[in-house]
């Protein structure tokens, strides 16, 4: 291997590169039994984070309208912060999305494709409010939030 190969190879990550050599990943949710494409495949990052940022807008409207009428900037930070973890987890554990979600076509569901128990959905959320296991995503594009509530969002 040259060094172009070698740069190349770090340059475009791990997957990439093991996929070069050979190794067959498959679609994202195929060891979940998911389909590649339409309802019921993984949902993608890009919907995810749209979902994610209307919900984040609608709380922190609501943060602003109702509670902080926009004069301290700090709480407005912390109620919107606040309302969004109350929101995720009120929609998620009784109909399996948010507003946001919903808008984009997602829902929360387990990986045996049934409805997430409360107890899981309150993991999720706290998994969720620190912030860096959402950020922290396996070979599927699941975030470490969701690996370990053993949840999966998908498209409907």
């Amino acid at each position: 291997m040259d060094n172009r190969q070698a740069i190349g190879s770090w340059l475009s990550g791990p997957r990439a590169a093991a996929e070069e050599m050979g190794v067959d990943y498959g679609h994202p949710g195929q060891r979940l039994g998911l389909p590649q494409e339409g309802p019921g495949s993984m949902a993608r990052f890009g919907r995810r984070l749209g979902a994610i940022a209307l919900d984040w807008i609608g709380c922190e409207l609501i943060a602003y309208g109702l509670i902080t009428g926009g004069g301290d900037k700090g709480a407005l930070a912390n109620w919107t912060y606040a309302l969004f973890l109350t929101l995720t987890l009120l929609t998620v554990g009784t109909v399996g999305f948010t507003p946001g979600k919903r808008i984009l076509g997602l829902r929360v569901i387990s990986e045996d494709g049934g409805r997430l128990g409360i107890v899981r959905v309150v993991v999720r959320t706290l998994l969720m409010a620190l912030i860096v296991p959402a950020l922290v995503r396996d070979r599927d594009g699941r975030g470490l939030h969701d690996r370990l509530a053993r949840a999966v969002q998908v498209r409907i």
